[in-house]
């Protein structure tokens, strides 16, 4: 509908124009009257492509999101990528990501399909006027898209890197922001000033790399899009002299050039938003990929514990091993625990103690089957019914009684019993 109305619009210009060179009173005002009434038209028909746009990107978006966070948060998928350090940043991969990759895509694949409806609706005028003009555009075009091609390839991976150490600056604030009293206590501002702007000096210095290629490019571009002025009269003016076409058609074939032009020269327009898109494309990729490879039942070229659900707690024969990432299937792995046995029942307590690094969080770990890697028999209740309790505490984004229910939120407690059991550990008030 908008290429269509720019066919239009570039009739309506071209007698408009004619009439105003000719000195036509009568013709110029008739097709002033229709220009207005094209542009009332034409308004809400490119407002509500707009709208529809970002309608499709924000739908879009929802269903990405909640595919990806569905598989984040399943099989404690997003325990395995940040204990490992498989990607960096996935809360910006999933908040930032997936937002610029819907909203580029759909203004992308729409951008591609108007300029296929512009070839096809321009081309036909433009050859109809001059056909040397159709020559050189398809020349210039194919010329600008390579050369674009050639200055912008340097663009994605600085794109690529800019978001990461962006990221890295952002969670660093973030988790200043998180730990503001342990920071105080120990006085650490000066160690965690320094940190913070190592961090921004990797964004300051890669930012300075990205605009230093951007100026290159836009020298190419810059000059590309001015040269557009004045190219279409510069080669139309001696058929006009001729007397072969009027005044109106070169206004008509500068309007087609421009818009044939533009959709063969997407790449070099767009060669900043492609960069960027592509970067984050790559982002996305290896999220997914991650992803993948964290919810696989086992990892190839290791030996999983067996667990067994049953009402007692016993560790049979239990060797714990440290995780193994799959880019380190050929690296050694360090044993925690070896032939490991012990059984407590119902109504008994055990108290596990050691040195520090000994293993006993990884053989919590290993019971909660957070950690699998080692052989042995592990018999253990169904999780349901068993509580673990972190190191370090944890409070969510919530209420009060979502906190004292966590994770169970949607139990039914009324508030005289939770008040009971805060109560009980004097936190009433």
């Amino acid at each position: 509908s908008v290429s269509g109305l720019n066919v239009i619009i570039s009739y309506v210009g071209n007698f408009f124009t004619t009439a105003l060179s000719e000195k036509d009173q009568p013709t110029f005002w008739r097709f002033l009257f229709v220009y207005a009434g094209v542009f009332v038209i034409g308004t809400p028909i490119v407002v509500i492509y707009t709208y529809t746009r970002q309608k499709l990107g924000l739908y879009w978006r929802e269903w990405m999101t909640n595919k990806f966070l569905n598989n984040y948060l399943q099989n404690r998928s997003y325990y395995e990528i940040n204990s490992k350090g498989a990607i960096d940043n996935p809360d910006q991969r999933i908040a930032e990501d997936i937002k610029s990759f819907t909203n580029q895509s759909l203004f992308f694949l729409l951008t591609i399909l108007n300029s296929v409806i512009d070839v096809i609706s321009f081309t036909g005028i433009l050859w109809s006027i001059s056909i040397p003009l159709s020559i050189f555009l398809i020349i210039y075009a194919v010329a600008g898209t390579l050369v674009a091609v050639i200055f912008g390839r340097k663009l994605i991976p600085l794109n690529f890197y800019q978001l990461k150490r962006e990221a890295d600056f952002r969670y660093g604030l973030v988790h200043i922001r998180d730990h503001a009293e342990s920071i105080a206590f120990y006085r650490g501002e000066e160690q965690e000033l320094s940190q913070i702007r190592q961090r921004f000096t990797q964004v300051f210095n890669n930012f300075n790399l990205l605009i230093g290629w951007q100026r290159n490019v836009d020298y190419f571009t810059t000059g590309y899009r001015y040269a557009v002025i004045i190219l279409p009269s510069l080669i139309m003016a001696p058929i006009y002299f001729a007397g072969d076409i009027k005044f109106g058609d070169i206004s008509q074939a500068g309007f087609a050039f421009s818009q044939v032009l533009g959709a063969f020269s997407l790449v070099v327009s767009q060669i900043d938003n492609l960069s960027n898109f592509a970067a984050g494309i790559n982002r996305l990729d290896k999220f997914r990929e991650t992803l993948e490879e964290t919810t696989k039942v086992s990892e190839e070229g290791t030996r999983e514990i067996d667990i067994t659900e049953s009402s007692r707690l016993a560790l049979e024969k239990i060797t714990l091993n440290t995780p193994l990432n799959h880019e380190e299937i050929n690296e050694s792995q360090k044993t925690l625990v070896e032939n490991l046995s012990v059984a407590v029942n119902s109504g008994q307590g055990l108290l596990i103690v050691g040195k520090s690094g000994a293993g006993k969080s990884s053989l919590l770990r290993a019971i909660a089957g957070l950690w699998k890697s080692g052989t042995g028999r592990l018999v253990r209740p169904n999780l349901e019914k068993m509580l673990f309790l972190p190191q370090r505490p944890y409070m969510i984004l919530g209420s009060l009684r979502e906190q004292l229910l966590y994770p169970q939120v949607n139990q039914e407690f009324d508030e005289y019993e939770l008040r009971k059991i805060l109560k009980l550990v004097n936190l009433e008030d």
